[in-house]
């Protein structure tokens, strides 16, 4: 048959070049493990297909026409370069090509880099092609087939709505805070909503390039009894803390990062605040060497460490 773009079935292929090379129908058949009609059936197609006669009568046997040998030296390559690809995309090959990954910049300058690294002496023939992208730009690009792997995050209060066309793998968790002046007198023991009540007439600084956080803090300003004064975007972790410091509002930072004199982070609690990283890839290509390899690595590392600047860029507030 001709597949849909017009080309030959491969099957078909081989046993012209199995007939080139033994000389018989019957060779063929016992080489393939077939019937000699259902082996001269099969050549007769693809003549049909080719528009051209690929074999002629010699005596009792038949042989190759010119057209029938140039068709089998055609097939040898085709047929090389097809077994060559499925020895190269079989799931225990080794991981070889260029990987595509769009992720927010914490995830590629913490986790990704350091495995490109180790990647470049360990899989030479491996090549990471690395775009920076907050997580609904990445899950578009995965979408697009412009990306293979992507890297992305929520927030327990905020979560993703689950695309059964993608397969997430959970990386890492990281606990965020409420980023205020260092003045401001909070008591250390308050539970969430009560923080959130303290500030509930201050301006609030949410992402420039994503709409988590925002939901985050309106969700639990919502519990807190008040609606948020939302003025200023950022995508800067020191940007940020540059506007606490200015008086311009508080922000959501995570916790474990190192603040600016006159900066206080104060814990969350009750409900917690939660960034989730994850690995997203389609479900039909996971098992392609070079993502199984990278989506193990990146599992592995972040298992051994957790990351304290898991919001999104280590410079910016969500990527």
């Amino acid at each position: 048959m001709i597949l849909d773009n017009g080309a030959v079935e491969t099957r078909r292929l081989r046993l012209l070049v199995e007939l080139s090379r033994l000389g018989s129908m019957r060779a063929v058949a016992e080489t393939v493990g077939t019937t000699t009609s259902t082996v001269s059936q099969q050549i007769a197609v693809l003549a049909r297909e080719m528009g051209t006669d690929l074999i002629e009568p010699e005596g009792r046997r038949v042989r190759l026409t010119p057209a029938g040998r140039r068709l089998a030296e055609h097939g040898e390559v085709i047929l090389a370069a097809v077994e060559s690809a499925r020895l190269d995309l079989a799931p225990d090959a080794e991981p070889n090509g260029t990987l595509r990954v769009a992720g927010y910049a914490t995830a590629i300058r913490a986790h990704l880099l350091p495995l490109v690294g180790e990647l470049a002496t360990s899989h030479p023939r491996l090549h990471v092609l690395v775009r920076e992208h907050e997580p609904a730009e990445a899950l578009d690009l995965l979408a697009a087939d412009e990306a293979d792997l992507a890297l992305t995050y929520d927030y327990n209060l905020a979560p993703v709505t689950e695309d059964p066309a993608l397969h997430a793998t959970p990386l890492w968790t990281a606990p965020w805070g409420l980023g205020v002046p260092a003045h401001d007198d909070v008591p250390g023991s308050a539970d969430t909503c009560a923080v959130f009540a303290r500030f509930r007439t201050r301006d609030w600084v949410v992402n420039s390039r994503n709409t988590a956080d925002e939901t985050v803090i309106r969700t639990l300003a919502s519990m807190a009894g008040f609606t948020p004064r939302i003025t200023h975007r950022a995508d800067s972790l020191d940007l940020v803390q540059d506007m606490i410091l200015a008086g311009l509002g508080v922000g959501l930072l995570p916790m474990g990062t190192p603040t600016f004199p006159g900066v206080r982070l104060l814990p969350l609690t009750g409900p917690d605040v939660v960034l989730r990283a994850f690995a997203v890839t389609r479900h039909g290509r996971r098992a392609w060497p070079p993502l199984t390899l990278v989506t193990r690595l990146l599992v592995q590392r972040t298992a051994a460490a957790t990351s304290p600047s898991s919001r999104p860029d280590g410079t910016g507030v969500d990527g």
